[in-house]
């Protein structure tokens, strides 16, 4: 009996708009005024102190490209004279001349890698040109995507795979000297 009364009273106080809590305010107060329920040391992350082990720390982004010209590349503060080809471990001279020079044996350093790279961006110099379909065919095989670019835009390119952690390689042709500021003699 006392149970049917008391829950009486309490379903009579919520409809009413009052908080349903034991620790709710009296009745005479305003429901706006009180909290239904007050937050305890141990109830809230807020007062519990938090740690963080760091289990392995991050390695940097891995090999940038930080300029090139007409003579070659700064790489991670390197200097690299001539055409070069940057590998996920390493940067090292590439024998080729001009993008007639790419064939099936100069890139064949890019598929024998471990681990296997993703993506290979080719820089052909100054100017877009066309590389070897069969090249091209011969990496797709291999299962890495090529990306044929003018030199400062593979470096660009390259720069962003990297940053990204993509497993990218580039082979890169030195940009030829611009003539376009150059004052012609008659």
């Amino acid at each position: 009996m006392a149970s049917a009364v008391c829950a009486r009273f309490l379903l009579q106080r919520s409809s009413r708009g009052f908080l349903f809590s034991s620790r709710a305010a009296p009745a005479f107060s305003s429901p706006f005024l009180s909290r239904a329920h007050r937050l305890e040391p141990g109830d809230d992350e807020m007062y519990q102190r938090t740690t963080v082990s760091v289990m392995q720390k991050e390695s940097d982004g891995g090999i940038l490209i930080n300029s090139y010209s007409p003579v070659g590349f700064n790489i991670d503060g390197n200097r690299v004279c001539g055409p070069c080809a940057v590998l996920p471990p390493a940067i090292l001279q590439w024998n080729v001349g001009s993008c007639k020079d790419i064939t099936e044996e100069s890139v064949s350093l890019f598929y024998m890698l471990e681990p296997k790279i993703e993506i290979l961006v080719l820089g052909t110099g100054s100017r877009l040109e066309r590389i070897n379909p069969s090249v091209l065919a011969l990496l797709r095989s291999k299962g890495i995507a090529v990306e044929v670019q003018d030199t400062p835009n593979a470096c660009a390119t390259f720069n962003f795979l990297t940053n990204e952690r993509r497993v990218a390689a580039a082979g890169l042709i030195p940009p030829s000297a611009s003539r376009a500021l150059e004052v012609k003699q008659e």
